[in-house]
């Protein structure tokens, strides 16, 4: 998995990035993507060898939200937020 912090420090503001086309399993997409534990805290910039590019996006790409997976521990309320985001 890729955790990506977005926020300044001390605020809650992330994004988890668990799949990439292609790819089985959210363990791997770190490893296709061939991001190791030296990339940590590293600024998402070109010169930190670690940023994100403009990618040609689908004429038509339909997103749909639904509730998370495997979060029960979180409580009704918070697992059963549509938090999760998905091509449909």
């Amino acid at each position: 998995m890729l955790n990506v912090v977005t926020g300044g420090i001390d605020e809650a503001a992330a994004v988890l990035i668990r799949g990439v086309e292609g790819v089985s399993g959210p363990g791997r997409v770190a490893a296709m993507l061939e991001i190791d534990a030296s990339f940590g805290g590293r600024q998402a910039v070109p010169a930190s060898a670690l940023w994100f590019a403009e990618a040609q996006r689908p004429k038509r790409l339909r997103v749909v939200r639904t509730p998370r997976v495997g979060i029960d521990y979180a409580g009704p309320i918070w697992a059963a937020k549509k938090l999760r985001y998905v091509k449909a």
